[in-house]
């Protein structure tokens, strides 16, 4: 594991250890603080009064209106389909669904058709790109879309006839390329919401799925393990393409999640550049110079109990992948830093020129995550349309900026946590819990020193 790995293991969970406990003098400090973050990198909370009107009105009467959308879409509700999240995920706006046939594997990804409630002429796309993307801070969430509709139409919740956007992808099965993409509109219902956790134990026992979901004759044991088959091999084909794999501590079940949604990601802008020839929000990583690559290697040959290996010089990403295979635990975070020191900021672009050099994808974009970012919304609108939005460079823009600020609010949000004797690994893992008593806090501004 990483050292942020550890980290995460180390602070625990809700369920284990209860809530961290603050009294009401640190949390009035972290809520000041917040809001004095949040106003410092133009980061809106509260959504203006006809945002939330508009996205009230659009949670009305949902079941007719998704019945009357059933004869215009693919009507997959009987394919075995779950969502895999964090414990804590408000929204679930990515699902799967997986067949093996003779000679292919045939992935559905399905994302929450987010655009049907949300397009050009709303205020709700007005503030979206005013907002840019989600910004999660430990313990505290500044929404992209009005979570009234976030956290209810547009969530694939089990058991539920949802309205979504799907890609299905029909892969070779010696070599997993595509042998077809089709993305269409869609009708699905959710059969599962897994935990990463929950997703973990179905993989390892059949009775597992009884356990979590109650009786059920549902097939997600063997779906889990098939899907599983098909992201592990998809994830050593990547690294052998020489896509940068910076953790290679990976459990199956965030692998899976991962793995998926790159693939149906790559498939959605291959579709819009090779086949429709339109401009879209792509995704340009820029690569380091050769220096500042020779650099990077150079400083992680140095650090003790490490060794490249000297037939991967040649490829940085390659060399660094195989790098982190073998390198000792401790140095793991040293040899990332390493990397990321030298990394460019990735950007969105109106072209893909010069592709994604960390995934060394030719073309690259966002799709998968409409909820949370404003590159997938618009993304969507794209594909739908095939209509590119006037102000696509400007749109570009903005998602880039907005992303820029609201990585470095988290960065120095966790950093005051940090000055104030707050863990924000255990904050985002356990929530907060207000006391009136210092005394009952783990962590208290009136605490005395030592």
């Amino acid at each position: 594991m990483t050292d942020d790995a550890d980290a995460q293991a180390a602070a625990g969970t809700a369920e284990g250890q209860g809530p961290v406990r603050i009294d009401e003098e640190l949390a009035r400090h972290v809520e000041n603080k917040r809001d004095e973050l949040l106003e410092k990198f133009d980061l809106h909370d509260a959504f203006p009064p006809e945002v939330l009107e508009e996205a009230e009105a659009r949670t009305e009467d949902v079941g007719s209106e998704i019945d009357d959308e059933v004869g215009e879409r693919e009507d997959l509700r009987d394919l075995t389909t779950w969502t895999t999240d964090p414990v804590d995920a408000q929204d679930f706006d990515d699902a799967i669904s997986v067949e093996a046939r003779d000679d292919e594997y045939v992935l559905w990804v399905h994302i929450a058709d987010v655009t049907h409630y949300v397009n050009p002429d709303t205020e709700m796309w007005t503030e979206a790109v005013q907002r840019g993307n989600t910004i999660y801070l430990p313990g505290y969430t500044v929404h992209m879309l009005p979570p009234v509709l976030a956290e209810t139409v547009c969530s694939l919740v089990p058991n539920e006839d949802r309205l979504a956007h799907t890609v299905e992808m029909h892969l070779d099965a010696e070599t997993l390329s595509y042998e077809s993409i089709d993305i269409y509109k869609s009708v699905v219902r959710s059969d599962a919401r897994l935990t990463y956790t929950q997703a973990e134990k179905i993989l390892d026992d059949p009775d597992a799925v009884a356990d979590v979901l109650g009786p059920t004759d549902l097939d997600l044991h063997e779906k889990s393990h098939l899907v599983w088959e098909l992201a592990d091999r998809m994830h050593e084909q990547r690294k052998e393409d020489g896509s940068l794999v910076l953790n290679p501590a990976r459990d199956r079940a965030h692998t899976i999640i991962e793995e998926c949604m790159l693939k149906a990601n790559k498939a959605v802008t291959h579709e819009l550049m090779w086949d429709r020839g339109v401009e879209a929000m792509y995704r340009v990583h820029p690569q380091p110079s050769p220096q500042e690559w020779d650099e990077a290697l150079q400083e992680i040959q140095e650090l003790d109990g490490v060794s490249i290996p000297g037939d991967a010089w040649d490829d940085p990403r390659k060399a660094v992948n195989a790098t982190l295979e073998e390198a000792p635990a401790r140095q793991l975070d040293k040899i990332q830093w390493a990397v990321m020191k030298v990394m460019p900021r990735a950007k969105y672009m109106n072209d893909p020129f010069g592709g994604h050099h960390a995934l060394n994808f030719e073309i690259y974009g966002h799709f998968t995550s409409p909820i949370r970012r404003l590159s997938d919304l618009v993304n969507h609108w794209i594909v739908y349309t095939n209509d590119v939005p006037e102000d696509l460079v400007a749109l570009c823009d903005r998602a880039s900026d907005k992303q820029k600020a609201a990585e470095t609010c988290e960065r120095e949000y966790k950093q005051f946590l940090e000055e104030v004797g707050l863990d924000p690994h255990a904050i985002n893992n356990r929530g907060v819990e207000i006391v009136e008593d210092p005394e009952d806090a783990d962590a208290s501004l009136a605490a005395p020193e030592d």
